[in-house]
């Protein structure tokens, strides 16, 4: 074709469609997008095998995969239900705790704190609560000890301590324990959710006791522990971190029945807690572990040791520079003169036993009891008893000895109930619990009955062979320690010497049942014995009945009933709800009687078998006691000032090995009234005097009256039966007379 005909378009490529997408091409990659292709196509190939090659492995793959995911939104779940729970049960126990002052005084049972005669205090019984205390009236070192005691992180946490729990699960397990058994971890606040009981009241009908109740609420259970984590948030968001650390001080027991910080410091140191220093302060709160065992009372190096180890607390902690520190180990708290007189728990349990049970045992009141007690004398029977018995009794006897001293009108002063006093209340008191047979010691009642009767100190009575017809039981004759007999002798060398067959023959004559007569009415209120053998002390009775009887005898012949309380108030009343003026009661024998027998009975220790009970430059009478086969050993006896009985045995009846009344216990009885007069002037006994005392009138009859005596002065000659005088009463005796069967007694 010519080029003179239409032009030809130029060769244009079409327009790309914007709707179509690219079109496709037949351009070859360069090679460097070849390369990259090439390598995109290898990352991908990398990505898809593991797909291609999963098999089993990925099939556990997915399911570990679909199951932590499953677990983790299950405890995210869990989570919040607990997160929830311990919400609700927080605000719970949060809308369930009362007003702070309601929670300071835990106590279920009040407090009895007992008076000396100087109004002293001398013993605690019950539950003592000292008043309501605060952290800030509080000593600043007492608040730091239990601090750095008890919860060194209390100001920090809120209400438990993961770390101290973790902490005493390992500690428990590595010695050989549960996790949750001994070391507890506690927080301060959760001590004290274990003091309120986690708000559950004491219900009688669920516990039989209060003790049951504390116990089961000190018990640590994963659910206890459980329970207390949102009682423990409750309380911390009820009250601020004083107000809980105050309840836990005036609730926390500290041993000897002191109950907070405030009566334990009283208790233990006679001062306030708001004044005690570091030392005091280190003892009080190193209690907290075990009040008991670390009690001062019971063993104050040991409560000065454990305080050391809390001071050493309060100095790491920073709370005690390095010279407090030194200061206060070198200066170790020591007990209040009236916290270290332990003397007197045998009296204050007596005590307990005298008053109402409402106002003393079971009392829910603070009731103050004013006593006739002595410290001062009842350290003096401490100590005479232990001097001598340290010295006489072979170590490690079990032998055990009573004293009872009381004033002549039945005040009881001092009281020792055995020869050790662990601190106890209510162990066994032999003064008042144990019924023992009296021996000799009953004697004098015979005389008192004679002299009462009308016989005087000077007749006689033959001390001669014996044998009475017991119906029941055969012959019985007495016979003398000594195995001998003395013939005609008079009543005062009859019972200066303790002669047994003579005193028979006396209570014989005079009648058993006015001897059983005179002496209850002195007061020995015990069973007495119906037979021949009352005369020789056969029953069973106290000392604190013997010594209320001799008491009778120095006061003069009459009566009187032992007693320790004068007076029983409320605390803080001023009027008391009981008191009592004194123990006298009737007469029983005359001024005139008493009088002789006083005499009589300074012949015992003067010359008779109670020699080792003399009181040099001072008058004492007494008698001497011992029963068969020497099972008792009494000595009882009096001064003008104090009467005083001295019980020796064994508690399971076995025999004192060569002991008799007139051996150990009247040198006890000896040893202690020495100490108990120190410093007091020698006083008369009330007793007549022979120069002086008028002659018997009308002059004594002749007449033989079946007793081997004759003339003047002789025992029957009294005037209390006919002419014949005693001669009904000796032919009974006589007729009973046929056989021997011995009974030492001395």
């Amino acid at each position: 074709m010519s080029g003179n005909g239409p032009k030809r378009p130029p060769l244009v490529a079409d327009k790309r469609p914007k709707a179509s997408g690219k079109p496709k091409t037949s351009k070859k990659p360069s090679p460097s997008k070849a390369r990259g292709k090439s390598s995109g196509g290898r990352r991908g190939r990398r990505r898809t095998a593991p797909r291609r090659r999963r098999g089993i492995l990925g099939f556990f793959g997915a399911i570990f995969a679909f199951f932590f995911r499953l677990f983790f939104r299950l405890f995210l779940a869990g989570t919040a239900a607990v997160v929830l729970i311990l919400g609700i049960s927080t605000y719970y126990f949060n809308s369930q705790l009362p007003p702070l002052e309601d929670l300071l005084d835990g106590r279920s049972r009040g407090s009895v704190t007992m008076l000396d005669r100087n109004g002293e205090v001398f013993a605690w019984r019950g539950e003592q609560f000292g008043g309501y205390i605060t952290a800030d009236t509080v000593s600043p070192h007492l608040k730091n000890a239990v601090v750095a005691t008890e919860d060194k992180r209390f100001y920090r946490h809120f209400g438990i301590s993961p770390r101290g729990i973790a902490s005493a699960m390992r500690i428990n397990l590595r010695e050989g324990r549960g996790p949750l058994s001994g070391h507890g971890g506690s927080t301060i606040t959760q001590q004290v959710a274990k003091l309120l009981c986690l708000g559950v009241p004491y219900d009688k009908e669920v516990w039989k006791t209060q003790a049951d109740y504390e116990a089961d609420c000190r018990r640590t259970t994963v659910w206890r522990k459980l329970q207390e984590m949102p009682f423990s948030f409750a309380m911390e968001t009820k009250y601020t971190k004083d107000e809980i650390l105050s309840i836990y001080l005036n609730r926390a027991y500290l041993g000897a029945g002191a109950y907070g910080f405030e009566a334990a410091a009283q208790r233990y140191f006679g001062k306030s807690a708001a004044e005690v220093n570091a030392p005091e302060a280190a003892m009080l709160a190193g209690l907290l572990t075990a009040p008991s065992y670390y009690a001062p009372t019971a063993d104050l190096a040991r409560a000065q040791n454990r305080a050391n180890v809390v001071l050493g607390l309060m100095h790491e902690q920073g709370y005690l520079t390095d010279q407090e520190f030194a200061h206060a180990e070198g200066a170790p708290a020591e007990l209040s003169q009236a916290a270290e007189a332990s003397a007197g728990g045998y009296f204050a349990d007596w005590i307990m036993d005298s008053g109402p049970g409402f106002l003393t045992r079971e009392t829910t009141e603070d009731v103050i009891i004013r006593t006739t007690f002595d410290q001062r004398i009842q350290e003096a029977a401490e100590s005479g008893l232990n001097a001598v018995l340290d010295a006489k009794l072979k170590e490690g006897s079990k032998a055990q000895a009573a004293v009872v001293i009381m004033s002549a009108d039945g005040a009881v002063r001092a009281m020792v109930g055995g020869r050790q006093f662990k601190g106890i209340a209510g162990q066994f008191n032999r003064a008042i619990m144990a019924k023992r047979q009296t021996g000799s010691a009953f004697k004098p009642f015979v005389y008192a009955t004679a002299l009462e009767l009308g016989y005087r100190y000077d007749d006689t009575i033959l001390d001669g062979p014996l044998t009475i017809n017991v119906p029941g039981s055969g012959p019985w004759s007495p016979r003398n320690y000594t195995r001998e007999f003395y013939g005609e002798v008079t009543l005062t060398e009859a019972l200066a010497r303790s002669l047994n067959t003579a005193t028979v023959r006396l209570s014989e004559a005079v009648g058993r049942e006015n001897v059983r007569h005179v002496a209850e009415d002195f007061g020995i209120v015990s069973d007495l014995a119906v037979g021949p053998a009352l005369a020789l002390g056969t029953s069973e009775v106290t000392l604190l009945e013997m010594t209320g009887a001799y008491a009778g005898i120095l006061n003069g012949g009459s009566s009187v009933k032992p007693y320790g309380l004068i007076d029983l108030r409320l605390m803080g009343d001023d009027a008391p709800l009981m008191d009592q003026a004194g123990g006298m009661g009737e007469r029983v024998i005359s001024e005139d009687a008493a009088r002789q027998l006083v005499y009589m009975m300074t012949k015992v220790i003067e010359y008779g078998s109670g020699g080792r009970a003399k009181q040099p430059g001072r008058e004492a009478a007494g008698k001497t006691g011992t029963t068969q086969a020497s099972r008792d050993a009494w000595f009882m006896g009096f001064t003008a000032d104090y009467v005083a009985g001295v019980w020796m045995g064994y508690d399971d009846n076995t025999p004192l090995a060569g002991v008799t009344g007139g051996g150990l216990p009247a040198e006890i009885w000896g040893e202690v009234m020495t100490r108990v007069h120190e410093g007091l002037p020698a006083k008369p006994l009330p007793m007549i005097d022979p120069n002086t005392f008028p002659p018997r009138n009308p002059p004594p009859n002749t007449v033989d009256n079946g007793f081997g005596n004759r003339g003047g002065g002789g025992f029957g000659s009294g005037p209390l039966t006919t002419p014949d005088r005693g001669g009904t009463a000796d032919r009974i005796i006589l007729d009973v007379l046929d056989s021997i069967f011995g009974m030492p007694n001395r």
